[in-house]
C-alpha cells in the first residue's frame, strides 16, 4: 500500500470522472439520459452540463496530483471529500426515489466507502514520505 500503487489507483480512478464528465457535458443528449427519454428541459440540461464539467474538473485535479501524491494532501482530501459528498447525494436519491442501475450502486459504494479509505491511504503515504 505504498506510493506507486496509490498513484496507479488514483490515475486509473481519475479516468472515470474525466470520461464520464465529458459525456455528461452532452446534457440530456448524453446516451444514458437520451435512452431514458429524459426531456430537454433547459434547467435540467444546464445543470447536467454544469455538473459534468465539475466532475471532469475533479478527475483532472486527481490526475494532476498523481506525480506528487505524497505532498498534495489538501487537494487530495478536497477532491475525495467532494466525491464522498456526491455519494451521499446518491444515497439520498436511493432512499427517496429508488435504486439506479447497478453500476451506479457500485459508484456509490466507491464514493461513500472508498473515498475515506483513499484519504487514509494517502495519509499513510504522506507520513512515510516525511520520514
Amino acid at each position: 500500500m505504498g506510493r506507486r500503487p496509490l498513484q496507479i489507483a488514483t490515475a486509473l480512478l481519475a479516468l472515470v470522472p474525466i470520461l464520464t464528465g465529458i459525456i455528461t457535458m452532452l446534457g440530456v443528449s448524453d446516451p444514458l439520459y437520451a435512452s431514458a427519454g429524459v426531456p430537454a428541459l433547459p434547467v435540467l440540461d444546464s445543470n447536467l452540463r454544469f455538473f459534468g464539467g465539475v466532475w471532469l474538473g475533479l478527475g483532472l485535479a486527481l490526475l494532476w496530483l498523481v506525480p506528487r501524491i505524497e505532498s498534495e494532501s489538501v487537494l487530495f482530501r478536497v477532491v475525495w471529500g467532494g466525491i464522498f459528498l456526491g455519494g451521499i447525494g446518491r444515497l439520498l436519491s436511493m432512499l427517496m426515489v429508488g435504486l439506479p442501475p447497478l453500476p451506479f450502486v457500485g459508484f456509490t459504494a466507491l464514493e461513500v466507502i472508498g473515498a475515506p479509505l483513499f484519504v487514509y491511504w494517502q495519509h499513510l503515504v504522506a507520513k512515510a514520505g516525511r520520514k
